[in-house]
């Protein structure tokens, strides 16, 4: 996919949040917005309520876009069973739309009242959606393939450019400049104005200065992403102490929750 092809994907998707959402929003303003014991008397309120036709079915669909982005993701992390042309890159922002998405259609679901078991797991769903934007976070921050594997620190080490060399003899920068620019990549006190002078002064034409400061900005880039690597990793592990446990509540609790809606005889349209 290419990067424009990508930006389009993303904003896709985020517009789709954003549209049901607000639609959302927007069409059940009057009976959300009212009272929980004056609701009974709102004229759409066997429409709206959790178990009404509309209420129920956002119930099913967020339930269903919860567990088809956790187990798709999770089995294809795994056993790769989309096979290798499904990025785990893309895949994982697919996870992240319907695990966004799914909750929000819950949460219009339960009419904004909550109450009892279902409270834990609503709070549960907080907690995994919130702690899964700090997780991607901490995930783009660790450097990868293409096919989405964690790269080790020898491997994003060996990406690094001796410097040195290719100023030395593709640019004939001089001597006295090139360990001012060695330390830019590694040095945050070195500012950007200063080595565009430093460029200026070497009289490269208009096209090697572009590509010596693209250069010199990638690689203190990469300097950064070594510095932070093993620990972004800690974090990582760290996250997933936090982030399964809420999940498997959250789980666990709306089985039970659909096991005793459909006890009491809460069935939507089957």
């Amino acid at each position: 996919m290419s990067k424009t092809a990508h930006q389009i994907y993303i904003g896709i998707l985020v517009s789709i949040i954003v549209i049901v959402t607000a639609y959302l929003a927007i069409n059940g303003y009057s009976y959300y917005s009212t009272a929980l014991e004056e609701r009974f008397y709102h004229p759409k309120h066997s429409w709206f309520k959790p178990s009404g036709l509309f209420g129920q079915g956002l119930g099913v669909f967020g339930t269903l876009m919860m567990l088809i982005g956790v187990s798709v993701y999770i089995l294809h992390k795994r056993y790769n069973i989309l096979g290798r042309h499904v990025r785990l890159k893309y895949l994982l922002e697919f996870h992240i739309f319907l695990c966004t998405l799914g909750p929000i259609l819950i949460l219009f679901h339960t009419a904004f009242k909550f109450g009892g078991i279902v409270s834990i797991a609503f709070w549960s769903m907080v907690a995994v959606v919130a702690s899964g934007v700090i997780g991607r976070f901490i995930y783009i921050q660790i450097p990868r393939t293409i096919e989405g594997r964690a790269l080790s620190l020898s491997e994003v080490q060996n990406m690094k450019t001796d410097i040195a060399q290719v100023l030395r003899e593709d640019y004939q920068v001089a001597e006295t400049d090139i360990n001012l620019f060695v330390n830019y990549t590694t040095d945050k006190t070195l500012s950007l104005s200063s080595i565009k002078q430093v460029i200026k002064n070497n009289n490269l034409s208009k096209t090697d200065s572009k590509n010596l400061l693209k250069m010199l900005q990638g690689e203190r880039s990469l300097s950064k992403k070594i510095a932070r690597l093993e620990t972004m990793k800690q974090y990582f592990k760290y996250w997933h102490v936090a982030h399964m446990p809420f999940a498997l509540i959250m789980l666990v609790i709306v089985i039970i929750h659909i096991v005793v809606a459909f006890t009491f005889g809460y069935k939507w349209i089957f």
